[in-house]
């Protein structure tokens, strides 16, 4: 049969129309080759050759082809596994450098290699005790003040240090809080991404089922979805929702809810497939107090209405640990999941508030076990809980030496030193006389020493307290001044020696001094450790970022071949019509002449 007179100018359209759009849609990318987040974009077409015959008179052996291209839609170019890759190691890079900046800001005032701090007072201690140990200088006033004097520099350093691990720990939980400083805390940054991701599922399913495809605002959502995942640990999961899932209540496919995916004629059989927009979902992987991995849905697609699809993290405690009532390690972070209880959903109905929390015995001041965190290395979040829930050495949490750690070894130093100077005294001090040295400042006794309290006593001070004079039948005037200087040089615990036993000192075998150092060294393994970490994350991050860019970023190379691709199409179709027409005029014009 000779077929319809216009259907080649048809086709030759819509190669023109295809093409043209190609072309829009290459400069759409070249326009937008330095947006940040933004995806390469493409036309998806297919042939628009008809399956079944139009008429009753066509031929079964009739070639259904040349009726053109049809436009189905301008989709993204995007790789889901690059993307779960990618959001995968964000996290661990998140991690490092949330774990870096704190470590960093502990070597301010930790790293004895840059500062005249702990250790080089012991020296000077040390070295007091030297010139004051010969018995010519042993009643002299002047050196037992220059003695006073550097104990109290001493105390006043540890102080400082003390005071600096608190801060550095206050400042770790204001980046959680945020609440009171003038930059958004990450909690509140978590909260303004839920919301935003949250109003965009709307937003874009409503415009797709319009028939507007919304690339640019899925763009600014995977942009989000990037950033959330370097605060927190989370899989994206694209889905149906469940009027479309072609499930029963149950989540079961028993083959009776056909209509919900496809179109069927009126005998129930299937004539195509429902074009229907997919549901985001995000979930966070958390592990409980038993140690076992758990999730929680943060973003359930479009369930329900307003804010009731998506879900919210607060901060207990902020107060009271801002006024100085409690530690920051005794912050309460609580995840509570989306809210919409009375929609069915896919994944099922909210789980209870996740509580993240190191709960501090109110007695005895001491923290608890963890109740539940994330996976190792998942976040800056979990960084921040690192550095502050975890002290190095209880079972359990001992992974990360935070700064309880650090706060622990300044007390134990500190006490430490304490205990022996005024064990020491006290040895060939009067019976009777008070001899102690060093004290708590807040009492005023030998309890309860630590680096943020120890100080001079006031007996010390105003001379009611001197050094002990080591008189007797077997003893000499410098014996106390003597044994202090053993005692500076000596490691603990005690191996030997003759300044007696010191069974509640342990300093790992090290010196008063060595001490200082070795905490310092902890301090720069660990920095050094974390920031190799961190330039490995990074290098892996910044590798799948660029296959991901190759992927979906714009290349000017490849537009430009594009253009040239799309250019030569669009001219052969117009080359089609042209070549259509002076057929048709043949047609009409040359033929049918015969017997006129």
């Amino acid at each position: 049969m000779v077929r319809a007179t216009f259907a080649g100018f048809t086709t030759a359209m819509s190669a023109l129309q295809a093409n043209q759009k190609r072309l829009d849609i290459t400069g759409q990318n070249l326009a937008n080759t330095n947006t940040v987040g933004y995806t390469r974009q493409q036309l998806q077409v297919s042939s628009l050759n008809y399956t079944n015959p139009v008429s009753h008179y066509m031929s079964s052996s009739e070639v259904v082809v040349g009726f053109g291209v049809h436009m189905d839609k301008v989709t993204q170019i995007r790789d889901p596994y690059l993307d779960m890759q990618y959001r995968g190691q964000i996290q661990k890079s998140g991690y490092t450098d949330a774990m870096q900046k704190s470590l960093d800001r502990l070597s301010d005032y930790l790293d004895e290699t840059q500062i005249d701090g702990i250790h080089m007072a012991f020296q000077e201690i040390q070295a007091t005790l030297q010139r004051m140990h010969d018995l010519a200088y042993v009643d002299d006033a002047v050196f037992e003040a220059e003695l006073r004097t550097r104990m109290q520099a001493l105390a006043n350093k540890m102080n400082e240090a003390s005071k600096e691990i608190d801060k550095a720990a206050q400042e770790e939980f204001s980046r959680l809080d945020g609440t009171g400083t003038s930059e958004q805390g990450s909690v509140q940054r978590i909260n303004d991404i839920l919301q935003q991701i949250g109003q965009m599922n709307r937003q874009i399913k409503q415009n797709q089922i319009m028939g507007q495809p919304s690339l640019e605002l899925m763009d600014d959502r995977n942009v989000l979805i990037d950033e959330l995942a370097s605060y927190i640990p989370i899989e994206v999961t694209y889905y149906k929702d469940r009027e479309h899932d072609g499930l029963n209540d149950a989540g079961v496919d028993d083959g009776n809810h056909l209509g919900e995916k496809y179109h069927l004629d009126s005998a129930g059989n299937i004539i195509m497939k429902q074009e229907w927009p997919d549901d985001l979902r995000i979930t966070m992987d958390y592990v409980d107090q038993n140690g076992v991995r758990q999730k929680l849905v943060l973003v359930e697609g479009t369930v329900g209405k307003g804010n009731e699809n998506y879900g919210k993290v607060t901060v207990n405690n902020s107060d009271a640990i801002r006024n100085g009532n409690m530690k920051p390690s005794g912050l309460e972070l609580v995840f509570s999941g989306f809210e919409a209880t009375s929609t069915p959903t896919d994944y099922g109905t909210p789980s209870a508030d996740i509580i993240f929390s190191r709960p501090i015995d109110p007695v005895t001041g001491n923290p608890g076990a963890i109740t539940s965190q994330f996976p190792a290395g998942s976040g800056s979040i979990q960084a921040s809980l690192d550095m502050l829930w975890k002290d190095g050495e209880t079972a359990g949490i001992a992974d990360v030496r935070g700064y309880d750690f650090y706060t622990n070894q300044l007390d134990n130093l500190a006490a430490s030193f304490a205990e022996v100077m005024n064990t020491i005294n006290a040895k060939y001090t009067a019976a009777g006389n008070d001899s102690q040295l060093l004290v708590n400042t807040t009492n005023d006794s030998t309890t309860g020493i630590t680096a943020a309290n120890i100080g001079i006593s006031q007996g010390w001070i105003n001379g009611s307290i001197h050094i002990g004079k080591g008189t007797g039948a077997n003893g000499n005037a410098n014996d106390t001044a003597l044994d202090m200087l053993e005692a500076m040089q000596s490691t603990y615990p005690i191996k030997g020696g003759n300044i007696g036993q010191f069974p509640n000192v342990d300093l790992d075998n090290n010196t008063f001094g060595d001490f200082m150092n070795h905490t310092s060294t902890i301090l720069a393994n660990d920095s050094y450790s974390n920031s190799v970490s961190l330039k490995t994350n990074m290098t892996v991050l910044n590798g799948i970022q660029n296959s991901r860019d190759s992927v979906s970023g714009v290349s000017l190379n490849e537009e430009a071949s594009n253009i040239m691709m799309h250019m030569s199409a669009y001219n052969a179709a117009s080359r089609l019509m042209t070549t259509l027409d002076q057929a048709l005029d043949v047609l009409i014009n040359g033929t049918g002449v015969v017997g006129r």
